[in-house]
């Protein structure tokens, strides 16, 4: 699913944002933490059941995420994975989680360069 690459760059990572969307196709993005565990992301949170996200989960059950940075601004060198998938809510040790099984990533600059000859170089995988 994950290269070993991308593992130890999610490891590394401690902010992403999240898309989520209301029944109604309402779309709200957030900026959280999340923890990368078995192939699964799971974001927690203060008061999480008072969140929009977790309404958003509970009423339209897809997210999608962002985990990204720059390795380098002088050659800039964008780094990142999008995931597109199915989330639901789940109970684990410390409490209620949002739990994101991943679909499909795009993936740059982890394993090759994010951009080459002047171009944007996304790796597009459906797990």
């Amino acid at each position: 699913m994950f290269s070993e690459k991308e593992i130890a760059y999610l490891k590394s990572q401690r902010l992403a944002r999240l898309a989520t969307a209301s029944s109604q196709g309402q779309p709200d993005v957030a900026p959280v933490g999340f923890e990368f565990d078995d192939g699964y992301f799971y974001i927690g949170g203060l008061a999480l059941a008072k969140t929009l996200k977790y309404k958003n989960a509970l009423a339209n059950p897809k997210a999608a995420m962002v985990i990204d940075d720059l390795a380098s601004l002088n050659p800039w060198m964008p780094r990142g994975l999008k995931i597109q998938g199915a989330v639901d809510i789940v109970e684990r040790k410390g409490g209620t989680f949002l739990r994101v099984k991943p679909e499909i990533k795009w993936t740059w600059g982890i394993e090759e360069p994010g951009i080459v000859g002047g171009k944007a170089n996304i790796k597009r995988v459906k797990l």
